[in-house]
């Protein structure tokens, strides 16, 4: 071996069982998140289920409203799915998430505003913690464009 060639320090293996650890409690809070995000909350809009429809009906929002924020729920819970997409659907969610604890400010007095609020923490560490994704989606995107 050449005095030139810089020799990588070995990881502890303590160290390194701790990182599988955390990135599969990571990629099991992205797993529930789907869950939740594609069955709990977009599927009742979906289905037009009637306290999805009362609800976007108080908004002012009717059926094109209701449909729209599922699809974009069920699109988010799939792509927190998709390892290039991870990140960008985090922070898609998260952004969706601001808008409802508005609205739950705004029109129904705050009643349910912490839940928007509770689930932005997660969502906000899957988009630090899978941000190195996005690199590799830019270069998807610039070679399709």
């Amino acid at each position: 071996m050449s005095e030139t060639t810089a020799s990588v320090p070995p990881v502890a293996p303590a160290a390194s069982a701790r990182g599988r650890r955390a990135r599969i409690a990571l990629r099991a809070v992205q797993v529930l998140l789907a869950l939740f995000y594609g069955i709990a909350s977009a599927l009742p809009k979906l289905i037009a289920h009637p306290s999805a429809v009362e609800s976007f009906d108080k908004i002012g929002w009717g059926s094109t409203g209701m449909y729209t924020i599922g699809a974009l729920e069920l699109a988010g819970a799939v792509a927190l799915l998709i390892p290039v997409l991870q990140s960008v659907a985090a922070m898609a969610l998260s952004a969706l998430m601001v808008g409802a604890f508005i609205v739950q400010l705004t029109v129904f007095d705050g009643q349910y505003a912490a839940t928007p609020l509770i689930l932005i923490v997660p969502l906000a560490l899957i988009a630090w913690a899978r941000r190195g994704h996005n690199g590799e989606l830019l270069r998807l995107v610039r070679r399709r464009g």
